[in-house]
């Protein structure tokens, strides 16, 4: 039975899900598309697996992500193995991919960013319940992400809890929300990030009710929703960093001052004996210890 992974066959695999097409990954791997061809499907019948799915870009399936992620962890090992006998070159920096959601970004991970100088970053910006399965396929070295179970051959750790306020503007809430909140609430206009954003409707029905109201306004910016709000046109759960400023200027108002949704987030690292990932997971867990509810 063949059980080795041949390093080549698994590179390839890589970079056509990197590339997009097979082509594509031929000319970054400097060969042929045939060769990238039957480097894949000499891949899939050691494994027995369908990994790719053929479509355009191409996409992993899920047997596909578990070898793009062993192949991305491979790869950093193998830079990190190259620094430390000094073997790097002077133009390839050290590349750390990470997913993160919005509001992290606009607000307080930035910051921990920082405290890491000399490391490339890439990030992926994603909703917190959504950055686990950038991880899950192989995309993303580590995730800032609303789940506590780890991902298989990751870590977790907790970071804290982001706060968010229901607010609207002063001149909206006299307008669509007069009267009590679970009554009026489901039927005012309301901002929501996209398609996949759930957290207003979780708001109303935690007051009684179904859902927000049909009529929204998607605004997929973490500042850009904050603005939308205080400029009237919709309520929304708005992170207390951003919110805070928009209620002492007066353009924000706080719709229940009981009323508020806590967010528990963790941070989420592949299990590698990494220098850079464990000097940006201190660093994360640092920054959010001050910035985030513990």
């Amino acid at each position: 039975m063949m059980t080795e992974l041949p390093l080549e066959q698994v590179r390839t695999l890589l970079a056509v899900v990197d590339e997009g097409t097979f082509d594509a990954a031929a000319v970054a791997l400097h060969v042929t598309p045939s060769a990238v061809s039957q480097r894949v499907k000499a891949l899939e019948q050691r494994t027995g697996r369908v990994l790719l799915q053929r479509t355009k870009p191409v996409r992993p399936t899920e047997s596909g992500a578990v070898l793009v992620r062993f192949a991305r962890q491979l790869a950093r090992l193998e830079r990190d193995a190259r620094g430390e006998l000094g073997m790097s070159g002077a133009g390839e920096p050290t590349r750390v991919s990470v997913a993160v959601n919005a509001d992290s970004l606009a607000t307080w991970f930035l910051g921990a960013l920082t405290r890491v100088p000399g490391l490339c970053y890439e990030l992926h910006r994603e909703d917190e319940d959504h950055t686990a399965a950038l991880l899950r396929e192989g995309l993303v070295m580590a995730a800032v992400t609303s789940s506590p179970d780890p991902v298989p051959g990751c870590s977790v750790r907790a970071l804290g809890r982001m706060r968010y306020l229901p607010v609207a503007a002063p001149e909206f809430a006299r307008r669509h929300l007069n009267g009590p909140l679970p009554q009026v609430l489901p039927e005012a206009p309301v901002v929501v990030f996209d398609r996949k954003d759930d957290f207003q409707d979780g708001f109303v029905r935690r007051l009684g009710r179904g859902a927000a109201s049909p009529l929204r306004h998607h605004v997929p910016t973490s500042e850009g929703f904050a603005d939308a709000v205080a400029a009237g046109l919709g309520w929304g759960m708005v992170p207390e960093f951003q919110a805070g400023p928009l209620l002492r200027a007066g353009r924000l108002a706080l719709l229940d001052p009981q009323e508020w949704s806590d967010v528990t987030l963790h941070w989420q690292q592949w299990k590698l004996d990494s220098p850079a990932l464990a000097a940006l997971a201190d660093a994360v867990s640092a920054t959010a210890a001050r910035a985030l509810r513990q």
